[in-house]
């Protein structure tokens, strides 16, 4: 029998299982454009140039085109007021030819980004951000129109993997309300026993070792050791954390939450970064976009 050190972790490939996925949702595209003569509409809203807010929109962009759903772009000045931002979003939702709004965040300070993502008509909420759509997600026996990209797609990597998640103890680090609070409602819906690992929770470390499944969404580079890792255990490393590295022409390289190169040899399922849950997310908002158009063409 190998030893733990020589256990090498199977790699959740999110490249690739979000590639499948943009295939199916071509696929239903195509069918839903010959059968309605008409195609899923996302629009994409952006206050100010901040340069990675332009990279994700130019990202999804092409990822709509390439399924087949048109893109409307809207670009707002960094100075727009918060009621001309709110005028937009109500002209978005009155748009017929469009099935989802996605209002770029993190917005600038002088907007009230509550009041903002409230004003998205709840059908076309494709960010699944709505407090209604929340609120039910947190329900029992209720279901939300649309779900979170990022969380869904954590679920969706771990169904894809043959990853159990009904009766397993599952560990959520961080509590954003992007991903670590609605992920772990998600995994509570789906069967888990979920713990919530926070700044002011003490001994993580203890808690995340009892882990079958854990979420890493912190923020903090290399936060999770690999002993910190319960043997056999399933980990998803929504973390994104740019460190200085003079070998890359960047200057920087990106790494997750979890230290990967020590949590590979203990767990049973792990995914890299870059390529794990990034893809999954811009896979999730192309299937809720589709998923909205099909209520509109009452499919």
């Amino acid at each position: 029998m190998a030893s733990p050190s020589d256990q090498t972790a199977k790699i959740i490939d999110g490249k690739e299982i979000a590639h499948t996925i943009r295939s199916e949702i071509a696929e239903e595209v195509r069918v839903l454009s010959e059968k309605h003569g008409k195609v899923p509409g996302l629009a994409v809203v952006i206050v100010g140039d901040r340069k990675d807010s332009q990279t994700y929109v130019n990202t999804k962009r092409k990822a709509c085109a390439e399924v087949g759903i048109k893109s409307f772009d809207v670009g707002l000045p960094e100075e727009v007021s918060e009621a001309d931002l709110i005028t937009k979003v109500h002209e978005l939702n009155s748009n017929p030819d469009i099935h989802g709004i996605l209002v770029q965040l993190p917005l600038p300070k002088h907007i009230n980004e509550e009041n903002v993502l409230g004003a998205i008509s709840i059908d076309k909420d494709v960010d699944g951000f709505h407090p209604l759509n929340i609120g039910k997600l947190a329900m029992k026996g209720r279901e939300p129109l649309f779900l979170p990209c990022t969380p869904k797609g954590c679920l969706e990597l771990l169904a894809r993997s043959g990853v159990q998640i009904k009766g397993q103890r599952a560990v959520v680090v961080g509590r954003s309300n992007i991903v670590g609070l609605p992920v772990s409602l998600l995994l509570l819906k789906a069967d888990a026993t979920v713990t919530i690992a926070h700044s002011h929770t003490k001994d993580p470390e203890a808690i995340i070792r009892e882990a079958d499944i854990v979420i890493a969404a912190c923020g903090q580079a290399h936060m999770i050791k690999g002993d910190w890792i319960k043997p056999g255990a399933a980990v998803i490393d929504v973390g994104t954390n740019a460190v200085s590295d003079p070998s890359k022409k960047s200057g920087y390289r990106l790494v997750g939450d979890v230290d990967f190169a020590e949590a590979s040899k203990v767990a049973g399922f792990i995914t890299p970064v870059p390529g794990g849950v990034g893809p999954m997310t811009v896979a999730m908002l192309l299937r809720n976009t589709v998923d909205g158009a099909k209520r509109v063409f009452g499919q």
